[in-house]
């Protein structure tokens, strides 16, 4: 059997390790460690590389026939059996620098640009809107992306077809709304709000625009339980808004502003992020993480 360190590792980010397997596949694998505040905490959360990673699988089926996706399989050969349900094999792609952002509903960074100047990217919102409020359409949100410890930073359309070309950005806003709408109906069919979604595209060998990365999930994405769903308050959600609350609370004892880094979690803390996690994709998909494969030595 193949073991990982018999690929080259060719990129890591805060979350996930890119291998070179050959010229047309790479090894994406999902790791349990968890972000906020532009720090990688110490504290992983166990099998959250699962729930990522079984997720995207279950997007990137769903949305197979919007778009083509850099997918190969979670099930093949080549994943050694150390990362097996934790990693992906995907196609190799030449990724546009833009992160596709897609929102439904006001919170989080849209909000604070709105109540500044009514806008989101420049794009012009009705008055009167409030936390949690649903927009009147999808908006097409655009960020750079950052390098690692750097926030994504908000930017206009203008300036995505500036980076890529007006063509371009055409495309990759039609695709990033359409395929919002369809993940925001099925979410809601099964009682969830997808409030916000980023998704990465690529350029494969042929010249098509793919869908790659990760795709949904609740790194990705805000998913708030829909019969709790209450407009000018913050939401509960299934992602790590929990991990981001306890550290700003005072039981944390961390100064945000500092330059120490955050502390350790709770166990308290990891197991309830954990269910989080484990219930946004059981919800979602109708299927039980049990089943989804674990990493063997």
């Amino acid at each position: 059997m193949v073991a990982l360190e018999e690929y080259p590792r060719i990129a890591a980010g805060k979350i996930r390790q890119l291998y070179a397997v050959d010229d047309e596949h790479l090894l994406m694998v999902a790791s349990d460690r968890i972000s906020a505040y532009d720090h990688v905490l110490s504290t992983p959360i166990p099998d959250k590389g699962r729930v990522l990673t079984a997720m995207s699988v279950f997007w990137f089926e769903l949305l197979r026939d919007e778009i083509g996706t850099h997918l190969v399989s979670a099930d093949d050969p080549r994943i050694p059996n150390e990362v097996r349900g934790r990693a992906l094999l995907v196609r190799r792609l030449s990724m546009l620098p833009v992160e596709c952002v897609a929102r439904g509903y006001l919170t989080g960074s849209g909000l604070l640009e709105y109540r500044r100047t009514g806008t989101v990217c420049e794009v012009s919102l009705p008055d009167g809107l409030t936390e949690a409020s649903r927009l009147p359409e999808p908006i097409f949100t655009p960020a750079t992306k950052a390098e690692l410890g750097d926030h994504d930073e908000n930017v206009s359309f203008e300036a995505v077809a500036h980076t890529v070309g007006r063509q371009r950005a055409e495309q990759l806003r039609e695709k990033t709304l359409r395929l919002y709408r369809r993940a925001a109906e099925h979410a809601e069919s099964r009682g969830v709000v997808l409030a916000d979604t980023k998704f990465e595209f690529g350029i494969s060998a042929e010249g098509a625009l793919v869908l790659g990365d990760e795709v949904l999930t609740p790194d990705s994405s805000r998913y708030w339980p829909a019969d709790d769903h209450e407009v000018g308050r913050a939401q509960s959600s299934f992602d790590k808004q929990y991990v981001r609350d306890w550290l700003t609370s005072p039981a944390s004892g961390w100064d945000r502003s500092s330059d120490l880094p955050p502390p350790e979690l709770p166990g308290d803390v990891v197991d309830a992020t954990r269910a989080r996690y484990i219930e946004a994709y059981t919800r979602i998909t109708g299927r039980d993480l049990a089943d989804w494969p674990t990493p063997t030595t």
